[in-house]
């Protein structure tokens, strides 16, 4: 068998030489000039390395997974296997599929597990039309390849599946690590992540449901973690995977078919300004048009020229049921950006308000209509429909910087962007806001003289 490995790191020097060990004539290709293994031909160019190939294997990084394919397609002169093995999104595997354009039989490759550990005999997931006889060609080498049919990016979209998992549990334990060396506890902590991780699916049911059944319990035990390194160990670290657990215990402990966006429309804005820190409150210029409903939802971020309102219209067709439009107009209140008519369009696209750096008119059919709006000023003078102007991109609203996909929560008080990662913590510390001004209140009442 001829193969052809395009990429020379790591695995493609372990795959090059578990093929010549095994009595294939391999050619390897990679842009640096590298050693290569034994019986392994080092060619410049990839026409080389695929000329007459049975077997293409392609470990060149997800970055240049499409070129290389657009040169496999010029270049290949036999209907040879082409297995992707570079880990990417199934998205990305489909463009290579397309760049290849049936000039080979294209596989979705996925290494699941440790090359060090496996060697060329490690896991392998193919997908794809061809996946069964891209695993016969892998078992010269033993390699553990397990066809599993499907579509090319069905395997890649199980590695990622899986990365969620391998990459989140070795972050956790790097930073588990972390805070044993910090409070001088590594030999003991060492020996109690080691001792979880065995007894499999036991394990595993076990930790995913008493998650969700004590997820209250263990949010409170995890912030007291938190405030525990914070006062103990070094200041500087931020403990991300640990601030992360508690938004996922804080999520699972919340009532059952609540959202965070209806929660989050049930806080004062006052309360979740003082709670995150009083950051993030957008100036007090944009105000509410009318007396509306308080709203929360994600932001659909629009940026656009002073006085335009082009990128508005764009923006009522990409957004998304239950979104808030948050609009950079440059603070420019001398034309409107939107009116009576936009505001219908976009209650027919489920978007349940608008947040506007700049003008507005038609403010009692707002009204009429109850589509809340909060802005920086009115007008009448109608916008300009030219452009330029940018969706889903980071905007200035009322000097606070906002995400695509950011928070954004509007009452009579004002508005505040609330950080998407952030958002559990912000509502819990806005809660707790409530709860504390609550208990001063009823002193302040329980303390007024009885005449």
């Amino acid at each position: 068998m001829k193969v052809a490995v395009l990429g020379l790191g790591e695995a493609g020097i372990m795959y090059s030489q578990a093929f010549a060990e095994a009595g294939c004539e391999v050619r390897g290709f990679d842009i640096r000039q590298v050693a290569v293994p034994e019986g392994v031909t080092f060619v410049p160019s990839v026409a080389e390395a695929v000329h007459n190939a049975d077997l293409i294997l392609s470990l060149v990084t997800s970055r240049g997974a499409l070129a290389v394919a657009q040169e496999v397609r010029e270049s290949v002169t036999s209907a040879a296997v082409y297995i992707d093995l570079n880990s990417a999104s199934p998205a990305k595997k489909l463009e290579v599929q397309d760049a290849l354009d049936g000039s080979v039989k294209m596989v979705d490759g996925a290494v699941i597990g440790s090359v060090m550990k496996y060697g060329a005999k490690v896991h392998l997931l193919l997908s794809g039309e061809f996946a069964q006889e891209a695993a016969e060609s892998m078992s010269v080498i033993g390699s553990d390849a397990e066809a599993i049919g499907g579509a090319v990016g069905d395997a890649s979209q199980r590695k990622l599946l899986r990365s969620v998992f391998m990459k989140g549990l070795g972050a956790l334990i790097a930073e588990a690590m972390q805070a044993g060396e910090e409070t001088g506890q590594v030999k003991w902590m060492r020996t109690q992540i080691a001792n979880e991780l065995i007894d499999g699916e036991a394990t595993l049911d076990r930790l995913n449901d008493g998650t969700k059944i004590h997820a209250l319990r263990r949010a409170h035990e995890l912030k007291d973690s938190l405030d525990q390194l914070q006062l103990n160990a070094c200041e500087s670290l931020n403990w991300p995977v640990t601030r992360g657990a508690l938004d996922v215990h804080k999520y699972w402990a919340r009532t059952t078919g609540s959202s965070i966006v209806e929660e989050l429309a049930q806080v004062p804005t006052a309360a979740l300004g003082d709670g995150g820190d009083r950051l993030g409150v957008v100036h007090s210029s944009i105000k509410q048009t009318w007396k509306s409903r308080a709203i929360a939802g994600k932001a659909f971020t629009v940026y656009t020229r002073e006085g335009d309102n082009q990128a508005i219209h764009r923006a009522l067709k990409e957004a998304a049921p239950g979104d808030i439009l948050v609009v950079s107009g440059g603070g420019f209140t001398e034309r409107a950006l939107m009116g009576e008519l936009i505001a219908q369009r976009a209650q027919n696209a489920g978007i349940i308000g608008m947040v506007i750096d700049g003008a507005v008119r038609d403010v009692d059919e707002l009204e009429k209509l109850d589509f809340p709006v909060w802005a920086a000023g009115v007008s009448p003078a109608g916008p300009y429909k030219h452009g330029p102007g940018r969706l889903g991109v980071p905007v200035s609203i009322g000097g606070v910087v906002c995400q695509h996909r950011d928070f954004v929560v509007a009452d009579a008080d004002g508005v505040v962007v609330i950080p998407g990662e952030s958002a559990e913590q912000h509502l819990h510390a806005g809660l707790a806001v409530v709860a504390d001004e609550a208990s001063r209140r009823e002193l302040i009442r329980a303390t007024v003289p009885v005449t």
